[in-house]
């Protein structure tokens, strides 16, 4: 088995498909006006409007907006300097400024415009970087 992606279900693709290209850099793949992909060299995040839950069974098989339980994780090179980066564009939807978690990452947690959490990470401790660099 491979892991392929994580998909989020939205309301409206565009909002979402904009945002993370702003605080990714990646130009997201837009097959339809209903489906789009931000590919990375480890994983893809799969953006689709709820148009498409048709597709596999009707509406009430995912509620667009209403995520509480799972996290979007990147890992990104210097954590501080994306936070610099992004500081304007995340300040409405920021729920944690750069900190060092127990774990050994460096993490900052901020929500996308649905309000799905978002981490970008640096692993710091030389435990977190041998885990990853694996």
């Amino acid at each position: 088995m491979k892991f392929a992606s994580v998909r989020i279900i939205t309301a409206d693709i565009k909002p979402l498909v904009q945002f993370y290209e702003q605080v990714t850099g990646v130009t997201l793949t837009q097959y339809t006006a209903d489906f789009a992909e931000l590919h990375t060299p480890s994983a893809t995040l799969a953006i689709g409007s709820t148009r498409t839950l048709q597709l596999f069974g009707g509406e009430q098989v995912a509620n667009a907006a209403d995520n509480r339980s799972v996290i979007v994780e990147f890992r990104v090179d210097d954590v501080d300097a994306e936070y610099r980066k992004l500081a304007d564009l995340i300040s409405g939807s920021l729920v944690q400024e750069p900190t060092t978690m127990p774990w050994g990452n460096r993490s900052l947690l901020f929500r996308d415009p649905d309000g799905n959490l978002v981490n970008f990470f640096t692993p710091v401790t030389p435990e977190a970087v041998k885990k990853f660099d694996q």
